[in-house]
């Protein structure tokens, strides 16, 4: 699964990585760096809007079906497995129309050790310091008082060979390249399934961490800093 992530780079500059016009990014407030994201937080995320350009916007983590009566139910959507995402109710109409990347500068999964559970961050390997892009699905949802709520998940899929030692569950990772077909599947809704495939392991790097990241209020520099 992917149940905690890490955002270092400013809203300017991923307006710019992720290509997204100026006039999307105008209103919105300055982002800060934030080392320890966890579920039903807000989530920076970049969609297409209703005239196919890219947006970037923010979500409530854990996906709200526009059916559900409960809202609780998203604590338990924050994450969908790419093998049924075309099949559970929850997720298959947001496979075929609403889809987004969600930028990450890196993502923690916990490593089960002798002693306890070791977390680990994990990120790309090139040494380049930008952000790189997690697949999504996101959703409108109405209460009875005509509010509404806009949540996202983030897909997993099978471990590439570094992260079977640390979990059995990946997020899924969009190359720049493919970031088109992921947030555009007209005309063909199955469009970019093979996209929901493993990132390749000699592109990443894992290292341990504080266990400060294990309470979601600590967010701050020393999660993301590798531990002896």
């Amino acid at each position: 699964m992917c149940g905690r992530f890490a955002l270092l780079t400013p809203t300017e500059q991923l307006a710019i990585l992720f290509d997204v016009p100026e006039t999307a990014v105008a209103a919105l407030p300055p982002a800060v760096p934030r080392y320890n994201i966890a579920p039903t937080q807000p989530v920076v995320a970049i969609r297409l809007d209703e005239h196919g350009e890219r947006d970037l916007t923010f979500f409530h983590w854990g996906l709200i079906p526009s059916w559900s009566k409960d809202i609780q139910i998203g604590s338990r959507m924050i994450n969908a497995r790419s093998e049924t995402v075309t099949e559970k109710p929850s997720f298959r109409n947001a496979f075929k129309r609403r889809r987004c990347l969600i930028p990450a500068d890196g993502f923690y999964e916990w490593q089960k050790q002798a002693d306890g559970k070791q977390p680990m961050f994990i990120r790309p390997s090139d040494g380049a310091e930008r952000p790189f892009a997690l697949a999504g699905l996101w959703e409108f949802w109405s209460d009875p008082d005509g509010g509404t709520i806009q949540s996202c998940t983030i897909l997993t899929t099978t471990p590439n060979e570094l992260m079977a030692s640390i979990h059995n569950r990946m997020p899924v990772i969009v190359e720049p390249e493919d970031f088109d077909l992921w947030l555009n599947p007209e005309p063909d809704p199955e469009q970019g399934l093979h996209l929901l495939r493993p990132y390749p392991a000699e592109k990443m790097m894992a290292y341990p961490v504080s266990t400060l990241v294990n309470n979601p209020r600590n967010d701050v520099p020393q999660c993301v800093e590798p531990i002896a």
